[in-house]
C-alpha cells in the first residue's frame, strides 16, 4: 500500500480525478471532471457511446493521460508515474474488457496465468513455463468463477459468458485492489450478463475491491451498483447512491433521447444515439 493510503477505512477514496480534461484535438473526451471512487463500492458509469465512460476508465490505469488535471490512484499521481512506478501501479488495477481479449488457441488455465505477466521476468512460452504457485493460484480463481472443470480446454471452445468469466479470473489472479470493467456484459445474452454482474458484485464484496464499471443497461446498473455516475459529453450529470435513484432519473442521463424514445421506458438497454449524436473520439470513450 502506498504511503499515506488508508484502504479499508470507510469513505477512503482509492481513486480520484481532480478537474480532469482530455482533449482529443478539439473533441473533449472528459471536460473538467472531478470524481472520487471509494473503496469497497461498486460504481457504474452510465451514458451514451462517446459520453466519456471508457476514457475515464483508461485514465485510471494510465492508458490515457489527461490534457489537464490530476488522476490519483491509491495515493499515487498516475500522470506523473512512469516506468517501474506505473508498472507497479497497474499491477494493483485489474481490467475487464467487453471483448474478453483471450488468446483463443491457449487453454483456459494459461489465459488466466497471463494475468501475472506484469510481475514476471521474461516471456512465457507455455502453461508449464509459469511457476507452479501461479498455476495453482490461476486454478483457484477458475474454481471461484465456476470454470475449474474447463481449465484445460481451449478458450475458443467456451461460450461468451464463460469467456468473460475467464477474463474475470485473469484479472483477479493479479490480486488487484481496484477492478475496472469496460462494458463487460455488452456482448452477452441477458442470462449470462446477469451471471457476470452478480459475479463481479460478489467478488468485490469478498475482496473489498473498488469497482468502477461502465454499462449501457440501465436496469442492470440499478440492480448491481452501489452508486451511479452519469456522463454526458464528457461531463458528470448525475452522481448518487443507487438506492436514491429511480429508473426515470437514470434514463434522464441520456437527456432528450430518453424522452423522445417510447421504448426507453421499458427497454433494459440505454437508447441508441440519434443521428448526429457524439461518437467516440480516438481511443474510444
Amino acid at each position: 500500500m502506498p504511503p499515506g493510503s488508508a484502504s479499508g477505512v470507510p469513505g477512503y477514496s482509492e481513486v480520484r480525478l481532480d478537474h480532469v480534461t482530455k482533449d482529443f484535438g478539439g473533441t473533449k473526451g472528459l471536460d473538467d471532471v472531478s470524481v472520487a471512487f471509494e473503496a469497497e463500492r461498486v460504481t457504474v458509469l452510465l451514458g451514451l457511446s462517446g459520453s466519456g465512460k471508457s476514457t475515464l476508465l483508461r485514465h485510471i490505469n494510465g492508458l490515457q493521460q489527461p490534457t489537464s488535471g490530476r488522476v490519483i490512484v491509491r495515493g499515487e499521481s498516475v500522470e506523473r508515474a512512469s516506468g517501474r512506478a506505473l508498472k507497479a501501479l497497474r499491477r494493483e488495477i485489474g481490467f475487464i474488457f467487453q471483448h474478453f481479449h483471450l488468446v483463443e488457441s491457449m487453454s483456459v488455465l494459461e489465459n488466466v496465468c497471463t494475468g501475472t505477466l506484469g510481475g514476471l521476468r521474461g516471456p512465457r512460452l507455455s502453461l508449464m513455463s509459469y511457476p507452479k504457485a501461479i498455476r495453482r493460484q490461476a486454478y483457484e480463481q477458475l474454481e471461484r468463477v465456476g470454470l475449474a472443470e474447463r481449465a484445460y480446454q481451449r478458450a475458443d471452445t467456451l461460450s461468451g459468458g464463460q469467456q468473460q468469466r475467464v477474463a474475470i479470473a485473469r484479472a483477479l489472479v493479479q490480486r488487484p485492489k481496484i477492478l475496472l470493467a469496460d462494458e463487460p456484459v455488452a456482448s452477452l445474452d441477458p442470462v449470462s450478463a446477469a451471471q457476470v454482474m452478480e459475479l463481479i458484485t460478489r467478488i468485490s464484496r469478498e475482496e473489498s475491491l473498488t469497482v468502477v464499471c461502465s454499462l449501457h443497461q440501465v436496469q442492470t446498473a440499478l440492480t448491481h451498483a452501489d452508486r451511479i455516475v452519469g456522463l454526458r459529453a464528457g461531463r458528470i450529470v448525475l452522481d448518487r447512491a443507487t438506492a436514491d435513484i429511480g429508473r426515470e432519473e437514470a434514463l434522464s442521463i441520456y437527456d432528450s433521447v430518453a424522452a423522445a424514445t417510447p421504448e426507453a421506458a421499458t427497454s433494459d438497454s440505454a437508447p441508441a444515439a440519434p443521428a448526429g449524436a457524439a461518437t467516440s473520439a480516438p481511443g474510444g470513450h
